[in-house]
């Protein structure tokens, strides 16, 4: 089942054109990386597709009304300070908000995601800590905990490992595969090009303006592209657990 439908999506940024032409479909149960060297326009395809940017073509998401796109897709912005001196239970219990009528008192039932989690982001200990004393990447778990809570179809963040620990990269890498794997759609931009090819799906490369690649880690992370996009030599190995990918060198 197709949850996200992009077609001839371009942007113009004072002045300058981003990208053109970008298509794709995201169907339920892909766990779909974006990638491409900085400056490419990972951020504004994502805002674009969200309705949060001005476009051209269509996106099935930016053509939902505020109340549905809400109760559809869960977004977490590269931008991710909290300010608020608040707990970290009540910043996740915001992911049902969309769910709950005007003025609604949450119920046993949301709650309950709410405490799932929590305790998927390994985040119990915080509960009733004022995230905004959190660290960076305790914040940042806490805000993909609000996504999490969200419960929707699709999933959508913007670099939502940077900042975080290695272990906590994996584990929140993992917690998105899992997520695909009950059958959502996760898209997120990722630099760190070794956690994509072990955990995404698939990939889609952004470069010069357009979609230059798109296809398994496998089919995407070659020599060849790389150099194109990056410009850097890489060294990637199927082993006997899983993928093992490395840029190298700069080679222009």
């Amino acid at each position: 089942m197709t949850l996200m439908s992009v077609q001839n999506l371009g942007i113009s940024l004072r002045r300058r054109e981003v990208f053109k032409g970008i298509s794709f479909e995201i169907q339920e149960g892909e766990f779909v990386g974006l990638i491409g060297p900085n400056g490419a326009g990972k951020t504004s395809l994502m805002r674009a597709i969200l309705g949060l940017l001005p476009h051209d073509g269509s996106s099935s998401l930016a053509a939902m009304s505020p109340r549905q796109r809400a109760r559809t897709v869960a977004w977490m912005p590269q931008s991710r300070e909290i300010a608020w001196p608040v707990s970290v239970e009540r910043i996740v219990a915001l992911g049902r908000l969309p769910h709950l009528a005007t003025g609604q008192r949450m119920p046993l039932a949301d709650q309950v995601r709410v405490d799932a989690a929590i305790e998927r982001l390994g985040l119990e200990a915080y509960r009733q800590r004022a995230a905004s004393r959190l660290s960076g990447g305790e914040q940042a778990r806490a805000l993909i905990a609000r996504s999490l809570a969200q419960d929707t179809p699709v999933l959508m963040a913007d670099e939502p490992i940077a900042g975080l620990d290695p272990a906590h990269q994996i584990s929140t890498m993992q917690v998105f595969r899992e997520l695909a794997g009950d059958g959502r759609a996760v898209m997120i931009s990722i630099h760190d090009l070794g956690l994509a090819a072990r955990h995404c799906t698939r990939l889609i490369l952004l470069a010069e303006g357009r979609v230059i690649a798109d296809g398994t880690p496998h089919d995407v992370l070659t020599p060849e592209l790389m150099a194109e996009a990056f410009g850097v030599s890489v060294w990637h190995e199927e082993t006997a657990e899983g993928p093992v990918f490395q840029p190298l060198e700069v080679v222009k």
